[in-house]
């Protein structure tokens, strides 16, 4: 899959949530895989908090 593929997909309500990776606070990878069996929040807002 490209990345903008990737970019452009949906996921439908109730589907799980695609394995990605982002730097964690140390600057280490951390993948939602790695998060496997734990409670994980994700938050998504527009850039500095401004009207979308």
């Amino acid at each position: 899959m490209s990345e903008k593929e990737v970019y452009l997909m949906t996921l439908k309500v109730g589907a799980p949530a695609p394995d990605f990776s982002l730097p964690s606070h140390l600057g280490k990878p951390v993948t939602l895989s790695d998060m496997r069996g734990k409670n994980v929040v994700l938050a998504f807002f527009p850039l500095a908090w401004t009207p979308i």
